[in-house]
């Protein structure tokens, strides 16, 4: 026995050597450096399930802590763990912004099977708005924490600006679900101006471009929330429903205005002067923005199913098709890799072309459905703003609110009710 295990002992060297001659390792050239994923590693189930539960506890907190509690200080503690976790230990993925591209994906195309993690991230900020306002913008989103920390000194943005502006979100949604459901790319991920701070890397012009956020959000309370960020415009809709929502003072409103010099997002809504709007006054008007809207939402679609085209070039397949139909009509040299790539499938190219005539025509159709979504945005702001509303007090907008809390403690009726807690302690 001891003899056999000298000669195995002997004869290891001798195979190792012989399987470094016939599997050599490859060869690189100098200064190789292994290519970076875009994304994060994927984590153990256990720990997105782990990170599912955490966001369900970070928007129970937030409820409680703005409806409830009424603390920013305790509010602010947690937009800062949110941006530590979510932000940058999370690398800002899964995100339930980004999300709504995989739901897009999901829905239009069967062979899809989204992570019940991402579908997680992506219900919950909603269910939780339906039932307590935006508190996921409040302390949970760390993009929203990023520029709320940073703010310096903010700017009243005008009226007529805020309004307009306040659009884009709504157009960015509808543009990033169409291109998701294409197959063309995720430009909400692509795009996202703080993922490169989150993961400490990125091209340059995201490096720009998210610096550039953060400088303008010292002066304009989170612009990125306000006028580009898609998923808050899904939050905007479902807080306008919200069971429970940020009421500025726990008492009578004496209308000091000091909650509305307070909010940088412009959320806080003035009383109504008694006596000024009459109940028949601007019927006409609506009734003709209403009967309008049928119309607007027809011309800007047509629109959207002209652009169509230009949209479907961004599908790859289409690019393919039309790289190969240009190398079979006037062949140079090599090709490129694309169509080199393709022939190596072996498919035909009547195949491709077909399939990409079936993207063209889709994206036909998805253009004239984005069209008419944009059309149907800017008819109802319009008729939003027709409506005549009355209030007495000064009260906190649903669906602009971001449930910050700063408010509270500007109102000289929330300090009265905190001075006999404070003298108690």
């Amino acid at each position: 026995m001891a003899r056999i295990l000298l000669t195995i002992l002997t004869l290891i060297p001798l195979w190792s050597a012989s399987g470094a001659e016939r599997f050599p390792p490859p060869e690189f050239k100098a200064g190789h450096q292994l290519p970076t994923t875009p994304m994060p590693p994927a984590r153990e189930a256990v720990l997105a399930y782990a990170d599912v539960a955490l966001l369900a506890a970070a928007l129970g907190l937030a409820a409680w802590l703005v409806l409830r509690r009424r603390s920013r200080r305790a509010v602010f503690v947690l937009m800062v763990f949110s941006l530590l976790y979510f932000g940058f230990y999370r690398r800002g993925c899964v995100c339930p912004i980004g999300a709504i591209q995989n739901v897009a994906l999901a829905v239009f195309d069967s062979s899809y099977a989204i992570p019940i993690t991402v579908l997680a991230f992506f219900l919950l900020p909603l269910a939780f708005a339906l039932l307590f306002g935006r508190v996921f913008c409040s302390s949970v989103c760390p993009l929203g924490a990023a520029q709320d920390l940073v703010l310096f000194r903010p700017l009243k943005v005008p009226a007529w600006l805020g309004q307009a502006l306040g659009l884009l979100p709504y157009v960015y949604l509808g543009l990033a679900v169409l291109l998701a459901a294409g197959g063309s790319s995720f430009i909400i991920c692509q795009y996202d101006p703080f993922v490169p701070f989150f993961r400490m890397s990125g091209s340059l012009h995201m490096l720009i471009l998210g610096g550039s956020f953060l400088v303008l959000g010292m002066f304009v309370g989170r612009a990125y929330c306000r006028f580009l960020c898609p998923y808050g415009a899904l939050l905007n809709l479902a807080s306008r429903l919200s069971r429970w929502r940020v009421a500025i003072t726990p008492d009578e409103c004496v209308k000091c205005r000091l909650c509305e010099d307070a909010c940088p997002f412009d959320a806080i809504r003035k009383p109504t002067p008694a006596g000024v709007f009459r109940r028949t006054e601007g019927r006409m008007l609506l009734g003709g923005l209403i009967l309008l809207l049928p119309v607007l939402m027809a011309a800007v679609g047509w629109l959207g199913g002209m652009s169509g085209g230009a949209l479907a070039r961004t599908n790859g397949t289409l690019r393919v098709a039309e790289l190969v139909r240009l190398d079979a009509r006037t062949p140079q040299g090599d090709p490129v890799d694309e169509v080199t790539a393709f022939r190596r499938t072996g498919r035909l190219d009547a195949e491709l072309f077909q399939e990409a005539e079936s993207v063209r025509r889709s994206y036909g159709r998805g253009g004239w459905l984005f069209g008419g979504w944009v059309g149907l945005v800017i008819g109802l702001k319009l008729i939003g703003l027709s409506v005549r509303r009355t209030r007495i007090d000064y009260e906190a907008e649903r669906g602009s609110c971001m449930a910050c809390a700063r408010c509270y403690a500007w109102c000289p009726q929330e300090l009265r009710r905190l001075k006999p807690e404070a003298e108690k302690q």
